[in-house]
């Protein structure tokens, strides 16, 4: 099944610099190799690794690395958020993400339409304790108010249940079933990507 030459931008909001293995990044990869089994282009972005500034505006000024991220988010037809829990919260780095694509509700193409429009995301939580449904809310609800359309379980999730415990890549509790997930919310955004291309949505009402 071709993917129609779709492009996906995975941001990886762990709280981890490189080189340090990221649990975020492991399961991230699952869905990454689903996107590229349907032939999307797919590159996973490593937040916390670059000067993305703080701030509501496309570019922060010197040295902000937000701006060329932008032109991969605006090039992308996917773009999926993956996060680990924190306090039961999304990321900070996860959260600078979305702030920084907040200023795309305001900005319109040559067509007048909003610059995310006919984009698809989706969503990656890690975290050895519960709190992924929260969040899985929290970061469709952003995406859906910057002009994202979230298809029908465009998500997976790994947590080990109540309490403390191992991660993600120090166990194999879960991994099944958060594999599956990954595997369907990979298909999902491909299928509800291509409908958009073929039929993008309306422009709004001024």
């Amino acid at each position: 099944m071709s993917g129609d030459h779709l492009r996906a931008i995975v941001f990886n909001c762990t709280l981890k610099p490189s080189p340090a293995p990221s649990n975020t990044a492991a399961l991230a990869q699952v869905l990454i190799a689903e996107l590229e089994r349907q032939e999307v282009a797919a590159e996973l972005v490593r937040a916390v690794d670059l000067d993305i500034k703080p701030g509501v505006q496309s570019d922060m000024g010197s040295g902000d690395a937000w701006p060329a991220l932008r032109e991969k988010v605006l090039a992308a037809d996917i773009v999926v958020i993956a996060t680990p829990t924190w306090l039961g919260q999304p990321s900070s780095v996860a959260q600078r993400v979305l702030e920084r694509m907040d200023a795309m509700i305001t900005e319109t193409g040559d067509d007048g339409r909003p610059v995310a429009y006919d984009k698809v995301g989706g969503i990656v939580v890690t975290g050895n304790e519960d709190g992924a449904h929260h969040i899985i809310a929290i970061v469709a609800q952003c995406l859906i108010d910057i002009g994202f359309t979230v298809p029908a379980r465009a998500w997976t999730y790994w947590n080990m249940g109540p309490g403390p415990g191992p991660d993600y890549t120090q166990t194999d509790h879960g991994h099944e079933w958060s594999a599956t997930a990954a595997r369907n919310a990979a298909r999902n955004l491909v299928a509800v990507a291509r409908a958009l291309k073929a039929a993008p949505l309306p422009k709004p009402e001024a």
